[in-house]
């Protein structure tokens, strides 16, 4: 099986605005962001959606939030943040690996539409 986009910019074989990255998680900005602040949380070991994690998964979406909390500190959204991880089409899912939105910069609707 091909890698998705995510894999290939994990793997630094697809160029990106990496704001964050460690052994288990890269963090890039979105190139069609949403808000002022969208950053793409990414687990670098492929999981395609958030529906087919296993209790095996539980350290390493564990370390994606906190992750996400991190980042959203160093991006300066004191003020709050949404954390969106689309699940299946009729979600947005448009890229089949497990991913988290962090969105920020601006006051956030509800509901999210």
């Amino acid at each position: 099986m091909s890698k998705t986009i995510f894999e290939r910019i994990c793997a630094k074989e697809i160029p990106a605005h990496i704001v964050y990255e460690d052994d288990q998680v890269v963090a890039f900005r979105d190139i069609n962001p949403q808000a002022p602040v969208h950053v793409l949380l990414v687990p670098r070991r492929p999981i395609p959606r958030l529906g087919d994690a296993t209790t095996a998964d539980a350290i390493l979406l564990g370390h994606l939030l906190l992750k996400a909390a991190e980042v959203a500190k160093q991006l300066g959204l004191a003020h709050g943040y949404r954390l969106v991880i689309n699940n299946g089409r009729d979600a947005g899912e448009s890229v089949p690996h497990l991913h988290c939105h962090l969105l920020g910069g601006r006051a956030m609707d509800w509901p999210p539409g």
